[in-house]
């Protein structure tokens, strides 16, 4: 008898083959040493349209809402038809006796094996491969320690809760909107709360009224004392007149700031900082990520946690961090395995360090160097600066000057390319309380209130991972936080630009006349990030067992009902 195994890509099917021994090339798969490696092309099956139902709903019309099937139906994606096919024959030949699961170890690949799983009514034994990295190591301890498929029946339920939603969303609440403004429009559970936040950022922008203030400067020796905003200007000419030809210092503030690094990457940090460094995309991001993952570079890229697991101590210290003076406080910091959700940071493999990797893409190095630096930086000592603060009261207003020295530059030595200004060090000359200065020169200085900043890829990716939170449960861990999960937030850009709702102009984001029309007709449950962040606790409940998908469907059945019941009349 043989085992089957099917990976999520061609290019994960073949390190799996080396490393088992299947590596007579056949037609879709590779076989040896009794194992079968296939693989899916992505989603082979998707959910059907509504006229798969019924031919009518080919045709958009608000009488036919709300479309809610009993059952749901699956299709064979066109494109993929061969390979699903050949995955069809495979699962259900008489020598096949156990089925691995080793598609992407998330909720998104246990969907694309189940439903390959289920379609081909595959009966056989299912076991699970759960992976963090493509090294030939992990590989083979994973094949050493897989799971019963039955394991992550809880984590299907929950995908299938969300595909199914997400479905019942877009087919319902888009042809609701489309029919009655005449307009193609596409509401999505996920889509929808990010254009929400670009409009209402972009309408503050619009609306946002300038305010004039002014701020009195005293040029002194080597430094310059001013007063915060005063909002009227003679005020701040009484005040300069007043202030003769010296000034007393009234306090001298000195104090010792301590900078902690940052944790090792999750995905959305290393998009947010390889769209603030190299003006990569999200999706770019994730593409040069998955790649480098792939030529076994780095770690699981899709990941949202950013601790590592404690086992992995020993092997870090001796094989990546090596000789590298680093701060042992941090290690418990680090390596917590109580944070590690699915899959711990992303790092470097062990395997990297001894690689040549001046034949990879410039775009691929780049965000390699970056994965690499951020986890020696996470384990580096402080940043610690001396920070001073110069006052000076006259006539109940309050002069400052602050400035920073370096003492000790800390995990900085390991970022020190990536600053994108120069952070010199502004320092002060020695003055005592007491001490009478010499104004050199003194001026009004006029100024403005800023509008908000319209968003880029890394402030909207920041804003989509912490949107809603205050709706979840406190201290309760979810796999997505805010909106959409590390893994599909830069599909989520990437489709809003594609549908017109969204443009790029330079490196800023901002929504067209399309997304913000839509955005004012649709209703604030359906745009609202608190909305999604509930859900998402659900199916992180769905997927510990803790809640069923039917009760989950059956809210968000009643959620459509009741938006469609404000436009339709019985």
């Amino acid at each position: 008898m043989q085992t089957l195994v099917i990976s999520e890509k061609p290019s994960v099917a073949i390190s799996i083959s080396k490393v088992l021994g299947a590596t007579k090339k056949k037609d879709g798969y590779y076989e040896g040493n009794g194992y079968r490696v296939s693989w899916c092309v992505g989603h082979l099956i998707q959910m059907a349209n509504p006229d798969a139902y019924d031919e009518k709903y080919a045709k958009w019309d608000m009488a036919d809402l709300p479309i809610i099937p009993k059952d749901y139906k699956y299709e064979v994606a066109k494109a993929t038809k061969k390979q699903f096919n050949i995955l069809k024959k495979l699962m259900n030949d008489k020598e096949i006796d156990t089925v691995i699961n080793a598609c992407d170890a998330g909720r998104e690949g246990e969907s694309i094996f189940r439903l390959v799983y289920n379609q081909v009514n595959c009966k056989k034994k299912m076991k699970r491969l759960w992976i963090s990295s493509m090294e030939d190591s992990a590989i083979k301890e994973g094949f050493d320690h897989l799971k019963d498929g039955e394991e992550y029946d809880n984590l299907f339920e929950s995908a299938q809760a969300r595909a199914i939603a997400d479905w019942l969303v877009g087919m319902n609440i888009s042809r609701l909107y489309s029919c009655l403004y005449n307009q193609n429009y596409s509401v999505g559970r996920v889509q929808t709360p990010t254009l929400a936040m670009i409009v209402k950022r972009d309408d503050e922008i619009a609306n946002f009224k300038k305010e004039k203030y002014y701020t009195v400067e005293l040029s002194m020796d080597g430094f310059i004392l001013s007063t915060d905003r005063i909002d009227d200007k003679v005020a701040a000419e009484q005040l300069i007149n007043l202030v003769g030809d010296k000034i007393e210092i009234t306090d001298v503030i000195q104090n010792e700031k301590i900078t902690k690094p940052d944790l090792p990457f999750d995905l959305t940090t290393l998009q947010r900082e390889c769209n603030k460094y190299f003006g990569y995309s999200a999706k770019k991001t994730l593409d040069y990520a998955q790649s480098l993952y792939e030529k076994k570079l780095i770690t699981y890229p899709r990941t949202d946690s950013r601790c590592l697991t404690e086992d992995m101590i020993t092997s870090m210290i001796n094989n990546i961090l090596g000789q590298n003076d680093f701060d042992t406080e941090r290690i418990k910091v680090i390596f917590n395995s109580s944070k590690v959700t699915d899959h711990h940071a992303i790092i470097p493999t062990v395997s990297s360090m001894s690689e040549d990797l001046s034949s990879i893409p410039e775009s691929e190095a780049k965000v390699y160097g970056l994965i690499f630096n951020k986890l020696h930086a996470s384990v580096g000592y402080p940043l610690i600066e001396n920070t001073t603060k110069i006052v000076a009261i006259f006539d109940g207003f309050e002069f400052t000057s602050s400035g920073k020295v370096i003492k000790d530059e800390g995990f900085t030595k390991y970022l020190k390319e990536y600053k994108v200004k120069k952070n010199e060090d502004i320092e002060l000359p020695n003055v005592n309380i007491g001490d009478s200065l010499k104004i050199k020169d003194k001026e009004i200085k006029e100024k403005y209130t800023q509008p908000p900043k319209h968003f880029t890829e890394n402030t909207l990716l920041k804003s989509m991972e912490t949107a809603g939170n205050d709706a979840l449960k406190k201290g309760i861990e979810v796999e997505r936080k805010g909106i959409g999960t590390p893994a599909t937030r830069a599909g989520i850009i990437e489709n809003l630009i594609y549908k017109g709702f969204i443009q790029r102009d330079k490196k800023n984001l901002v929504a067209t006349h399309k997304g913000i029309s839509l955005i004012t007709i649709v209703a604030d449950n359906f745009k609202s990030a608190e909305t999604t962040a509930k859900w998402e606790m659900e199916l992180s409940d769905i997927s510990q067992g803790k809640s069923s998908k039917e009760e989950f469907l059956r809210r968000v059945e009643a959620e459509i009902r009741n938006e469609l019941s404000r436009y339709k009349k019985d």
